[in-house]
């Protein structure tokens, strides 16, 4: 099995997923609750802990590669890194270009990891005329990427934000977990039924929708790709995805990387040098 080699950070809203990856694939990963609030040294501790666990040694780490839609915790994951790891941590896409052609309006209000998702996509479906890649998170995204460019998409809240506002709006309805065992929605006999068959089933009747209608604006054969946090729930009672795949984020942070690096070798020289350096002074 080969080693890790770099330290991937997906940065959502509610959690941080991190990668340790190779140049061939995404290893391992492990999720990290989004605290801007937190210290840089517990951040930077927690990283240490991490590495352990995967039997890891820091010196091993190359480089740090994120993506982030929560400015507050970039600041303190970059002076994490710099202090416990030795590594600048380089920001898609500021730091490493996506290169997709971006079609938004304006387009420096793609979030960073809708641009990386669909890259990922692109570069895993080369052939496909069109691709679909949607990420259950805090929010739900759609992504439509046809041939190099990335056309935008549709955001909605996720089905735990969607959960969260149900309870804190509406007193007398108990809070509930979503895990649905059935296949089908039931008529709901109590409340807790009720609120979990609706959401859930709601929430696949929408996306199925969603996804009918972009496919019809975009060329076929259109790839549906599905990833996030909650893309395995979904995929179990809806067949509109083609693939699920929990580590789409991280393995577009790892490509993206090691293309960055072969197209621009002297910026990603710079960028392990300045890691080399800093691990001195570790």
């Amino acid at each position: 099995m080969p080693q890790a080699e770099i330290l991937l950070f997906d940065i959502g809203n509610t959690s941080v997923k991190v990668g340790l990856a190779s140049r061939e694939a995404v290893l391992t990963s492990y999720s990290l609750r989004t605290d801007a609030g937190q210290t840089a040294d517990s951040l930077g501790l927690s990283l240490l802990t991490l590495l352990g666990h995967a039997g890891l040694p820091v010196g091993a780490i190359q480089a740090c590669v994120a993506s982030s839609v929560v400015p507050g915790i970039e600041p303190l994951l970059q002076e994490a890194c710099q202090r416990f790891l030795g590594c600048t941590v380089l920001f898609a896409p500021h730091d490493i270009p996506v290169p997709l052609v971006n079609e938004y309006e304006r387009p420096h209000e793609v979030g960073a990891d809708r641009l990386v998702g669909a890259y990922a996509a692109r570069r895993l479906f080369p052939q496909a005329p069109a691709l679909i890649a949607i990420d259950f998170g805090t929010a739900v995204t759609f992504d439509c990427i046809t041939g190099n460019r990335y056309m935008g998409g549709l955001i909605f809240p996720g089905p735990l934000t969607a959960l969260a506002a149900l309870a804190s709006n509406a007193a007398r309805l108990p809070r509930v977990n979503l895990n649905v065992q059935s296949s089908e929605p039931v008529v709901g006999k109590n409340t807790s039924t009720s609120i979990q068959h609706g959401l859930i089933f709601g929430f696949a009747s929408m996306v199925e929708g969603l996804t009918a209608r972009l496919r019809r604006q975009m060329p076929e054969p259109t790839v549906v790709v599905a990833t996030g946090g909650f893309a395995a729930d979904m995929a179990r009672v809806s067949a509109c995805f083609d693939h699920v795949l929990p580590t789409l984020l991280l393995d577009g942070l790892r490509r993206l990387y090691y293309e960055w690096q072969a197209q621009s070798p002297q910026q990603a020289y710079k960028a392990k040098k300045n890691c080399a350096t800093l691990k001195e002074n570790v």
